[in-house]
C-alpha cells in the first residue's frame, strides 16, 4: 500500500497546532520549519478552493496558459469542446513536463521526451512506435484533471479535493468584494491582458498574507513613495483615517477604505487622487452602464482591496497571485487590472502599476523588504511568539456579522490565523 498521503485524507499530523496558534499571537516555527510546509501543502493548497486564473486569459477555443496551485503546475486550458478545464502539467508516462510554453493555442501537446499526444481536453491520442502497446487501453492515461473547477465571473478557481464546499461557501463576504471590483468595469468584466511580472520573494507565503491587508504598516513602510507622488493614500492609514480592516472568515480579509472615500465625496479620487475629466471615455461609458448617479457613487467608493485567501490579493489597481514554492520562496505574479470597454482608464492603470510593482517600482520592493527580513527574524528564537493583538479591545461585528476594526488594527491578521487553524486541525 502507498504511503503517500491522501488528498482526500491527510496522514495525522506531527504538530499540535492548537498550541502554535493562539487568539493574538502564533508562533515562529510555522513559517519556517519545512514539515509544517509539507503539512500546509496538503492541508491548505490541496484541500481549499485556490484562484488559478482568469477566462479572459483564454478566450479563444484551444487557448491555454501555464497556471498553478501552490507548487503544483497546471494548464487552464479552453479545450476543442469550448469547456474551460484545468489539467495537471505531466505526462503520465514518465512524468515529465507536458507542456513548457507559458501560453500559446493548441488542439493537442505532445510530450517532448517520448512524444506521447494528448487532446487539449485531457485524453490520450498518439502514441510513437504504437506496435510496443498493443492491448493497451489509452483511456487509463489521460491526463490528470484537477477534480474541481469553479468560474465566479470570469475568476477560475480550482481545488484538488474531490468533495468539499461550493465556491460561492468559500467566497463567502469576499463575493461581494469581486462583484465591487466588476461594477468599476463600464461592462462588467475585467481582462487579464496586460501580461504578468513575476517578483520572487525568499520568505513564507503566509507573510505575504498577512500583510497584503495590513493597514498598520503603509504609513512607515512606504512613506517615502507616498510623499513623492504627493499621494492622498498614505492619509488612509492613519489614526483618524475612517477606514475599517474586516474580517469575512474563510481566511478571507479586507483594508475597507470606503468610508474615506465616501467622505471625500470626489469621483476617481481613489485611483491616485486622479481628476475624471482625464477619463472622459471612461466615465461616459460608466454613466451610460449604471445611470449618472449609480456610476457616480461606484467612481466614489472604487475597487477594493482584498485579500482572498490564500492567494489572491486585488490592490485597487492591480492583481497578484501568490504561489508558494519553498518554505522560504514565495512569488508573487501581478498584473495591471484593465477594465473591458474602458481603454483611457486602462493606460493609466497599466502605467500605475509599472511605477508602483514594476521592474523599478518603489512599493512592491518596500513590501519585499519586509517580507524577508521577517522570515529571517522567525529563525530567531527568542522570543518565539509573534503578536497580533492590536486593537483586540475595539474590535466588533459590523451589520452583516463581519469583524471590523480600525484601519491599522490586526483584525485581518487574526481572522487569517483562526481559518488557518480550522484547515490545520480539520
Amino acid at each position: 500500500m502507498s504511503s503517500v498521503p491522501s488528498r482526500a485524507q491527510p496522514a495525522p499530523s506531527e504538530f499540535d497546532y492548537r498550541a502554535l496558534v493562539e487568539p493574538t499571537r502564533v508562533h515562529s516555527t510555522l513559517y519556517y520549519d519545512e514539515a509544517v510546509f509539507a503539512e500546509e501543502l496538503e492541508r491548505i493548497w490541496h484541500r481549499t478552493w485556490v484562484y488559478v486564473g482568469h477566462v479572459s486569459e483564454v478566450p479563444n477555443r484551444n487557448d491555454y496558459v501555464t497556471k498553478s496551485i501552490g507548487p503544483t503546475p497546471v494548464l487552464l486550458v479552453h479545450d476543442r469542446h469550448g469547456e474551460i478545464s484545468l489539467l495537471q502539467n505531466k505526462c503520465p508516462h514518465r512524468g515529465n513536463q507536458l507542456c513548457a510554453y507559458q501560453q500559446g493555442n493548441r488542439s493537442t501537446f505532445t510530450c517532448p521526451y517520448h512524444s506521447w499526444t494528448f487532446a487539449n481536453s485531457g485524453e490520450l491520442i498518439g502514441l510513437a512506435f504504437a506496435d510496443g502497446y498493443e492491448g493497451v487501453d489509452k483511456s487509463a492515461f489521460s491526463l490528470g484533471r484537477v477534480p474541481r473547477i469553479e468560474i465566479y465571473r470570469g475568476f477560475v478557481f480550482g481545488s484538488f479535493a474531490k468533495e468539499g464546499p461550493s465556491l460561492e461557501e468559500h467566497l463567502g463576504g469576499a463575493k461581494d468584494s469581486l462583484d465591487q471590483l466588476l461594477d468599476n468595469s463600464p461592462t462588467g468584466e475585467i481582462e487579464v491582458t496586460a501580461g504578468f511580472l513575476q517578483h520572487r520573494a525568499k520568505a513564507n507565503w503566509k507573510f505575504l498574507v498577512e500583510n497584503e491587508t495590513d493597514g498598520y504598516h503603509p504609513g512607515f513602510v512606504h512613506g517615502s513613495i507616498f510623499q513623492v507622488a504627493e499621494s492622498p493614500v498614505g492619509g488612509l492609514y492613519k489614526p483618524e483615517s475612517q477606514a475599517l480592516t474586516r474580517d469575512f472568515g474563510n481566511g478571507h480579509t479586507e483594508f475597507d477604505l470606503r468610508p474615506e472615500w465616501r467622505r471625500m465625496g470626489k469621483p476617481l479620487h481613489w485611483f491616485g487622487g486622479a481628476d475624471p475629466n482625464r477619463f472622459p471615455g471612461y466615465v461616459s461609458s460608466m454613466e451610460s452602464a449604471h445611470g449618472v448617479e449609480r456610476a457616480r457613487e461606484i467612481m466614489i467608493d472604487g475597487t477594493p482591496h482584498i485579500m482572498i485567501f490564500p492567494n489572491l490579493f486585488i490592490a485597487e489597481i492591480q492583481m497578484f497571485v501568490i504561489q508558494p514554492t519553498a518554505v522560504d520562496e514565495t512569488i508573487q505574479h501581478v498584473t495591471a487590472l484593465q477594465f473591458k470597454g474602458a481603454p483611457d482608464l486602462n493606460r493609466r492603470l497599466r502605467q500605475q502599476t509599472m511605477g508602483s510593482v514594476g521592474p523599478a517600482g518603489l512599493l512592491l520592493a518596500d513590501d519585499t523588504e519586509m517580507y524577508e527580513r521577517n522570515h529571517r527574524g522567525a529563525r530567531i528564537h527568542n522570543p518565539e511568539w509573534l503578536t497580533l493583538s492590536r486593537g483586540l479591545s475595539r474590535e466588533h461585528r459590523d451589520d452583516r456579522g463581519y469583524r471590523i476594526g480600525h484601519a491599522t488594527d490586526e483584525v485581518p491578521q487574526r481572522g487569517i490565523w483562526r481559518h488557518y487553524l480550522d484547515l490545520m486541525t480539520a
